[in-house]
């Protein structure tokens, strides 16, 4: 094989807000952490164990501009890119490394908002006992051929 390839395909979620730096030049980056979880079944404790990577991406003008006004932390995001690592010195002139994805495709799956709204949609509702008994409004329904349930599933939510 002949040629390389450098690609990462990412989907997690937002770990902190988009930090935004502008040039002179009229560009901009934008930086934010991305978790991404694993999830298993510990054999020999039969314990669930989740272990959570993050990544460091990094976006550029155009694209940078609109993670930052549409995603907040917590939102998911599928993330398309390639690694590229960074050689920094720190305060005490240590060398220091950095490896980043250098993104060049995004597509936003979620927000926070609808992160949570789905979880408490999906929430199970605690029989109420005085609910099994028909009201007259109930009776009507009823008497219809329908359940109260069938009558709520055309709701689009």
């Amino acid at each position: 094989m002949s040629g390389t390839l450098n690609k990462v395909m990412l989907i997690g979620h937002l770990g902190d807000e988009i930090k935004m730096h502008y040039f002179e030049g009229g560009g901009c980056i934008g930086r934010f952490p991305l978790a991404t979880n694993e999830t298993y079944t510990n054999k020999q404790t039969n314990e669930r164990v989740t272990n959570t990577e993050w990544h460091n991406i990094v976006v550029r003008n155009k694209g940078a501009e609109i993670c930052e006004k549409y995603l907040s932390k917590g939102d998911k995001v599928y993330i398309e890119g390639r690694l590229k690592t960074r050689k920094w010195q720190d305060d005490t002139g240590n060398e220091r490394y950095s490896t980043e994805i250098q993104c060049n495709d995004f597509t936003f799956l979620s927000t926070k908002k609808e992160s949570e709204n789905n979880a408490a949609a999906n929430k199970p509702i605690a029989p109420n006992p005085v609910a099994n008994k028909p009201s007259s409004s109930d009776e009507s329904i009823a008497g219809s051929g329908e359940s109260i349930a069938e009558k709520n599933d055309d709701l689009p939510f």
